[in-house]
C-alpha cells in the first residue's frame, strides 16, 4: 500500500512537472512570436522609411529639372 501511494505521488510530481515545463515553452513561444512580429514591423517600418526618402530625393531632381527649364523658357522669352 505505501508502494502504491509513494508511486502516484511520484507519478503526480512527474506530470506537474511537466504541466509547468509546458506552460514555460508555450510563454516562451508567445514571447518568441512577439519578438519576431516586432522585428518584421521594424523591418517594414525601415523599408517604407527607404522608400519614402528615395521618393523624395527623385521628386526633388524632379523639381530641380523643372525648375531649370523653367528659367531657361522664361530667358528664352525674354529674348
Amino acid at each position: 500500500m505505501k508502494k502504491v501511494a509513494l508511486t502516484v505521488a511520484v507519478l503526480a510530481l512527474g506530470l506537474a512537472a511537466c504541466e509547468s515545463k509546458t506552460e514555460n515553452a508555450v510563454e516562451n513561444m508567445a514571447v518568441e512570436n512577439a519578438v519576431e512580429d516586432d522585428a518584421m514591423a521594424a523591418d517594414n517600418a525601415v523599408d517604407n522609411a527607404l522608400d519614402a526618402a528615395d521618393n523624395a530625393v527623385e521628386n526633388a531632381g524632379e523639381a530641380i529639372e523643372n525648375a531649370a527649364d523653367a528659367t531657361e523658357n522664361a530667358a528664352d522669352n525674354a529674348m
